[in-house]
């Protein structure tokens, strides 16, 4: 479940600090778990996004729950690194599947594994690598003639995902109002099997013998030099260094500190926020499950609303950034006030806009510094959200809820625990949101020249 270094998957990284790692520790303690998961993501970050075809990988991704990351260093210009550019924005389970794997991980804990958390950490150490391992001979160089119906069987992943995303909803809500027995359980959790091993047909009808044949193994450097040739002279295509010799850079990185730091933050600490707000155990564990539906909403409908702004009216795509930033400020100052129910009002606004960053934060690093050095570019912007999360959860939310707490455990109960630091990070994020709106207003003119001559040639 990866994303950028230290990204992590903060459904999971919750679910483990709650199986009693955590009980009675304070949020300013820096856990173990967080620097393993950082250190899990870095290590396998762009392992699978090195392979060229698009829909066998995206199907590897699917059934291993995205246990790797989500980047890939562009193969060039032309024909080859739009689509790849399309399946990272729109369809790769690597940005929506990873916004719904902590619900399926939680489902998983909740059927098979409840108070084992032994055997849960056995499941999640063995079976991603294991599958990630059988499925690695799928992902193969092909050549295909027409490229019609990629956008159709893309979109398919992507009906899937919704699906999914709906379906977890639903199955949450029935279990906050009702007690499941086992067997609901067992049964639920089945189909959910199913509709997980539904891509498996559209990843087979991609594979029309007609249409691709595989290349021997020596033709792949060809196949690269090809496209490395048809680069439109006119595209950006700058290595890390010089990407990070620019201002835009350091602006898209204030925005991700400030914005994904924040978010992750909320949901690394969301227990002692229920606690203290006097939610049950069972509403926290349903939240956090919701959070993950609502990041997964946010990933794929800012990849689909910034695509169709950018299109047919010509947005820049850090205009929906910032409007998403802002967004999630007026979230961080509602669960501030701590009023009844807010913090499902607080969680939804948040959970949004923080999967919107992931869509929006690797598409516009794309749209300016091109796709070629994309994956590194992308991983070292990446650094922003340990670093946000490492100053707003330590440095904010646990400096303050240590000055606050005053129970046996260090614990805190009112709305008084959590108030200054989610103040403080609505201010953070409203940073961002400057930054954002900088980035648009030095970006504006690229947009409107630059951006559709790549896409007119991405489609001639």
């Amino acid at each position: 479940m990866g994303g950028p270094p230290g990204g992590g998957d903060p459904e999971l990284r919750w679910l483990l600090s709650n199986m009693g790692f955590r009980r009675g520790v304070n949020p300013s303690a820096p856990r173990a778990v967080d620097v393993l998961l950082h250190l899990l993501d870095g290590s396998c970050s762009g392992f699978l996004y090195h392979s060229q075809h698009r829909f066998w990988r995206a199907e590897l991704h699917l059934l291993s729950g995205d246990h790797c990351g989500h980047h890939e260093e562009g193969r060039g210009g032309g024909r080859g690194s739009s689509w790849n550019l399309l399946l990272f924005k729109l369809s790769c389970p690597g940005l929506g599947f990873l916004g719904i794997s902590g619900a399926i991980v939680i489902q998983v804990y909740d059927t098979f594994c409840k108070g084992q958390p032994s055997a849960f950490l056995l499941i999640l150490a063995l079976l991603p690598t294991s599958v990630s391992l059988v499925l690695m001979f799928f992902v193969k160089i092909y050549d295909k003639a027409n490229t019609s119906d990629d956008k159709k069987h893309l979109n398919g992943f992507t009906t899937v995902a919704l699906i999914i995303a709906v379906y977890l909803m639903i199955l949450i809500i029935l279990e906050n109002v009702f007690t499941l027995p086992s067997w609901a359980r067992i049964f639920t959790f089945t189909l959910l099997l199913l509709v997980l091993a539904s891509p498996l047909g559209i990843a087979i009808k991609a594979m029309d013998p007609v249409a691709y044949h595989e290349l021997p193994g020596g033709e792949s450097a060809e196949v690269n030099a090809a496209l490395d040739d048809t680069t439109p002279p006119d595209e950006e295509s700058m290595n890390l260094l010089q990407a990070m010799c620019t201002v835009n850079f350091w602006l898209l990185f204030i925005a991700a500190v400030c914005g994904m730091g924040s978010g992750l933050a909320v949901i690394n600490n969301f227990t002692q926020i229920g606690e203290s707000l006097d939610y049950a155990t069972v509403e926290i564990t349903s939240l956090v499950s919701l959070w993950s539906i609502w990041s997964f909403f946010g990933r794929l409908g800012a990849g689909y609303l910034s695509d169709y702004l950018l299109h047919t009216r010509g947005w820049a795509r850090p205009v929906l950034m910032a409007i998403t930033l802002a967004g999630m400020a007026v979230g961080h100052f509602l669960i501030a006030f701590g009023f009844p129910g807010i913090l499902y009002v607080g969680s939804i606004l948040v959970g949004i806009c923080y999967g919107s960053q992931w869509s929006l934060m690797p598409t516009i690093a794309a749209d300016i510094y091109g796709v070629r050095h994309l994956g590194t570019i992308i991983n070292t912007l990446g650094i922003a959200i340990p670093l946000g999360s490492y100053i707003s959860s330590v440095r904010v939310i646990g400096y303050f809820y240590e000055k606050e707490a005053s129970g046996e455990d260090d614990s805190c109960f009112g709305t008084h625990c959590f108030m200054l630091s989610f103040l403080i990070m609505a201010s953070v994020v409203f940073l961002g949101f400057l930054a954002a709106i900088a980035l648009f207003f030095r970006t504006k003119s690229f947009y409107q020249q630059v951006v559709p001559k790549r896409l007119k040639n991405s489609v001639t």
